[in-house]
């Protein structure tokens, strides 16, 4: 069987040091894809990231991440989707847990690719399903466990 194919199409509204390089962006992405996707994949200020919040789930404050599945495409079979990332509140966060900006961005493009391929965490079943996957793609991709505390 061949590795997935990924159609990755990156937009950044952020300024280039305030977010990881294209190609790690593009690595995290492929190391959490199960199936054939057609991606855009746009990191956002705090503003954009909270536009978005509010008028798709009614959330007024920017999250770290929000995933837009789609489902297979009838035209040719990829699953589809958009995944935006909030600069500004994944840099908050990462300082508030001591865990380095790579890290967390790493861990919120493979939790948003998860999440559009299906995966969830609006149960306990889910989470520790859905978090095993996550802890698991990202040890091989030599980073430390999301889900424990640093220096543990």
């Amino acid at each position: 069987m061949s590795d997935p194919k990924l159609d990755l199409n990156l937009q950044f509204a952020v300024k280039k040091s305030k977010r990881p390089r294209r190609s790690s962006f593009r690595r995290w992405a492929k190391a959490a894809l199960m199936l054939d996707a057609e991606v855009a994949l746009r990191v956002v200020d705090e503003a954009e990231g909270r536009t978005l919040n509010r008028d798709f789930r009614g959330k007024d404050y920017a999250t770290n991440v929000l995933t837009f599945a789609y489902g297979l495409s009838e035209a040719n079979g990829r699953l589809s989707g958009d995944i935006v990332i909030c600069a500004p509140v994944v840099a908050r966060e990462a300082a508030e847990q001591g865990i380095s900006l790579d890290a967390h961005f790493a861990h919120l493009t493979i939790h948003g690719m998860l999440h559009l391929q299906g995966y969830d965490h609006e149960t306990d079943t889910e989470a520790v399903i859905m978090e095993s996957i996550e802890t698991f793609i990202m040890r091989r991709l030599g980073y430390p466990d999301p889900y424990e505390p640093p220096g543990s």
